[in-house]
């Protein structure tokens, strides 16, 4: 059996003489983006409450070559407009759209400095991984920016730190994004192959497969509505919220209702796409449902019941149309009410539920990435209304799980993150 995955937490509370890409000179075509308006759910990203980053943290076992990531970068990450565009408000309508403009690769990939005095490695790359998550991106250039740590880790020869603004795309674009900028160690000239499986949608191919799937969905639906109107999960040292911090729990209910917020890949297939065709946009965008997932809070004898409760409950989330119905129904609410509504009714839903819960698969075999050897994935999120964010990823054979946690109301997360780590070897350890 493999090892234990390894839990990373990350504490949350943001013109030179450099090579410049500009789209009309590259050849490619920006008219299908050129001053088109950003999607309904990339505009959420931009409202109060979900203004959420992407970090992605990737360790590297070779040491790095800043110039050769900016080569690169420029003829793959910046060939698609999202990437080389900026966000600006439509003088006549107010709405927010997609501005191709100039991009000068020194503004966007930035060497760290190093810490002479640092106590180890692995700790500066960690408080400077969480400085870096209390700052904004500047509007004035496309919303990305790469950070380069030349610094010797126990598992790496350096650290890259990728940020994005989550109306650029979500985890699933963003990861076949990084994948098409990858080649297999086996073969570094040959890029990765598509993965064309499909996303898991229901299927429904009997009566009583479709009844469960319509109770299902009526049950999520009575539970999302009344969750953005007024049902809030128990106050609790882990829910911690804005202005609330200072709480002191002394006496917390038995029957505590404590949930997560599960987000779900709607597309039909993970397939990876080039990123220099912009006739194709099925992967790239922010094309995600959410579900609403309960924890049952108890002691139990066996180990393996939580694995099986937890399954139970998941298979009734994928035999239901919850995730669907989210998207569709943020957006409708968006066209009949507008953006201030939506994003209001989709902060709510964050706000009265504990945590986020996400997953992306990740490369099955080793990668590299321009020329660089990659040691591990980790991505997270920060700008979210809750204190406590659990992401997974898969790399090769190993599952990766980083915590993404507010100081003020975890102070320690790296208890946490051995809690849950002793947690899965006893689960294990129950299996023989």
């Amino acid at each position: 059996m493999a090892a234990i995955p390894a839990l990373n937490p990350l504490k949350i509370p943001t013109t030179t003489n450099g090579e410049t890409f500009e789209g009309f000179k590259r050849g490619y075509d920006h008219d299908h983006d050129h001053d088109q308006p950003l999607s309904p759910m990339a505009r959420l990203f931009h409202e109060p409450g979900s203004n959420v980053y992407i970090v992605g943290i990737i360790g590297l076992k070779t040491k790095i070559k800043p110039d050769i990531f900016k080569h690169n970068l420029v003829h793959t990450l910046l060939r698609n407009p999202r990437f080389s565009s900026l966000q600006g408000k439509d003088k006549e309508t107010g709405s927010m759209k997609w501005i191709p403009t100039h991009v000068n690769i020194d503004d966007h990939v930035i060497i760290a400095k190093l810490d002479p005095n640092m106590e180890s490695s692995e700790k500066f790359v960690e408080d400077f991984i969480s400085n870096l998550s209390r700052s904004p991106i500047e509007s004035t250039k496309p919303l990305w920016d790469l950070h380069i740590l030349d610094i010797k880790t126990s598992e790496t020869e350096g650290t890259c730190v990728f940020r994005f603004h989550h109306s650029l795309g979500d985890g699933m674009s963003l990861m076949n994004l990084l994948l098409a900028c990858a080649s297999k160690a086996s073969d570094p000239e040959a890029m990765l192959p598509g993965n064309t499986k499909k996303s898991g949608a229901t299927k429904v191919s009997s009566l009583w497969s479709r009844l469960s799937v319509l109770w299902n969905s009526f049950v999520a639906l009575v539970m999302f509505v009344s969750t953005a109107l007024f049902l809030e999960d128990t106050k609790t040292p882990m829910k911690g919220s804005i202005g609330e911090r200072d709480t002191e729990y002394t006496n917390i209910p038995e029957n505590i209702r404590l949930r997560s917020t599960l987000f779900f890949n709607l597309r039909p297939t993970t397939e990876i796409e080039d990123v220099t065709d912009t006739s194709k946009h099925g992967t790239w965008g922010n094309k995600i449902g959410y579900a609403l997932y309960s924890f049952k809070i108890g002691l139990k004898k066996d180990p393996l019941d939580y694995v099986r409760d937890a399954k139970a409950v998941m298979d009734r989330k994928k035999a239901s149309l919850e995730p669907l119905f989210t998207y569709f129904f943020v957006n409708l609410i968006l066209k009949l009410f507008g953006i201030k509504v939506a994003g209001k009714l989709n902060y709510k839903v964050f706000y009265n539920t504990t945590l986020w819960f996400s997953n992306v698969p990740g490369p099955q075999e080793k990668i590299w990435l321009f020329g660089h050897e990659v040691a591990y994935i980790a991505p997270s999120c920060y700008g979210q209304p809750n204190a406590l964010m659990i992401h997974v990823v898969s790399y090769m054979d190993k599952l990766t799980f980083v915590l993404s946690a507010d100081e003020e109301t975890i102070p320690n997360p790296h208890q946490l993150s051995h809690d849950l780590q002793e947690s899965l070897r006893i689960i294990k350890a129950s299996l023989y």
